[in-house]
């Protein structure tokens, strides 16, 4: 499936092996002006091959295709095209899965059986800088760091520039790693999603990072957050 392109429309690679899902997904993003669909792949290879020839702005990504995972399409499009945001839909809440698609560069993880997916949602929150996260699969990662052993003391972590987060940036980070939405970050708070995005730009300059997925594995590893003071929704 292949479409005209217009530069207004953000270009968006759709990679799922059901047909039906498929479909059903690509009528979606069809249907939404702001967005123009590139291709609707279904497998490892067809979507490698795809990245190494054409720009993207957007990659929606099943995990389970069936020639191989869906995190090697996620590796090869942050290392091709690293300005573009990459969202995982799958049915696999594994939290291997989902740890190894943030690592790999998916600033996104929803699952289709969440209820009824709206899609362009998904993906509008995607660009507007936020990661729509099912709310399992947040609770999820954060118990896995509750528990995950904080690193020990060495050599590499000494070297590691001390960062110093503000109290409104550092209750912002709490809540992003929780899982929260920008909107309701910014309810919250009292502010604005406008200034909310302003605090989460400077996190990211300070962490040296460009996705929430990456900001809470850092922000974790530098001993940042309040995990015990979070209340998963």
């Amino acid at each position: 499936m292949l479409h005209a392109v217009t530069q207004e429309s953000a270009l968006v690679l759709l990679v799922e092996d059901d047909a039906v899902t498929r479909r059903m997904l690509s009528l979606s993003i069809e249907k939404e002006p702001s967005l123009q669909l590139l291709a609707a792949l279904d497998s490892r290879q067809t979507a490698l091959a795809w990245l190494e020839k054409e720009p993207i702005d957007i990659l929606v990504v099943d995990l389970g295709l069936p020639d191989g995972s869906g995190i090697d399409v996620i590796r090869h499009c942050a290392k091709l095209r690293p300005a573009a945001h990459i969202m995982v839909i799958t049915t696999s809440s594994d939290e291997d899965n989902v740890i190894a698609s943030i690592e790999a560069g998916a600033s996104g993880y929803v699952l289709k059986d969440a209820g009824q997916l709206d899609i362009v949602a998904a993906i509008r929150e995607l660009q507007e800088g936020g990661s729509p996260i099912s709310p399992s699969i947040a609770r999820k990662v954060l118990a896995k760091m509750r528990t995950a052993k904080a690193p020990e003391a060495g050599a590499d972590e000494s070297a590691k520039p001390t960062v110093a987060l503000t109290k409104r940036e550092s209750m912002i980070l709490d809540l992003i790693a929780r899982g929260d939405t920008y909107g309701e970050v910014a309810r919250q708070l009292s502010l604005s999603v406008g200034t909310v995005q302003t605090h989460i730009k400077n996190i990211y300059d300070k962490l040296s990072v460009h996705s929430r997925g990456e900001a809470v594995y850092e922000a974790n590893r530098r001993g940042l957050l309040q995990l015990d003071r979070l209340k998963s929704r």
